[in-house]
């Protein structure tokens, strides 16, 4: 049995995380038991920029999942890059619970990308209406205000991240998240490495 806590900025990503998590978990590794603990939500300019932010944060997530355990850092890239900033939180990371196994995945730009990754799965789910072939085959990571994105093509023009991202999360075609969002293949590789 594997114990996974995990770190994210919004209040949609804490109920939709596990979510997705439990997910993967039976798509990838579906003979390993993993308990996925409840998110720890920090607020990611005080997490990233205030080093006792930082390390109470992290200490509390590895206490959390306990010694043979694994820490998840989730947050949005917004602007950052991610195969530059990730590694430099990483590291960060890693001095604070140097004796645990600890991952950081930015969801490029946001967590949302890959439902626009996997619009096509979502067609129609929760009001979201795709008719235009251009919206599936967008670059999911490129827009740079992916809630909006989907809020334009949700009926109502309304979308809710603590109710539609953990609807959603339960419905993406992992697959196409997969092959569409090269972050959501970060979030794949690492549960591979960290999952036995």
């Amino acid at each position: 049995m594997t114990r996974l806590s995990s770190i994210v900025e919004g209040h949609g990503e804490v109920a939709a995380l596990p979510v997705l998590l439990r997910r993967i978990a039976l798509w990838r590794s579906p003979h390993t038991h993993v308990d996925v603990q409840t998110p720890i939500r920090v607020h990611r300019d005080r997490f990233l920029n205030r080093a006792d932010e930082f390390s109470r944060h992290l200490t509390l997530a590895g206490d959390k999942c306990g010694d043979d355990g694994w820490v998840l850092i989730l947050l949005d890239a917004d602007d950052d890059c991610p195969a530059v900033r990730g590694p430099e939180i990483l590291a960060r990371a890693q001095q604070v619970l140097p004796h645990r196994t600890v991952s950081v995945v930015l969801a490029n730009r946001e967590f949302e990308a890959w439902f626009i990754g996997a619009a096509a799965s979502l067609n129609g789910q929760r009001g979201l209406s795709i008719t235009a072939a251009a919206d599936l085959e967008v670059d999911a990571e490129s827009p740079r205000d992916a809630k909006g994105w989907l809020r334009e093509r949700m009926s109502g023009g309304t979308y809710g991240e603590t109710t539609d991202q953990p609807a959603f999360a339960a419905r993406i075609d992992l697959q196409q998240a997969l092959e569409r969002c090269r972050s959501f293949r970060k979030l794949c590789d690492e549960w591979d490495r960290s999952v036995a």
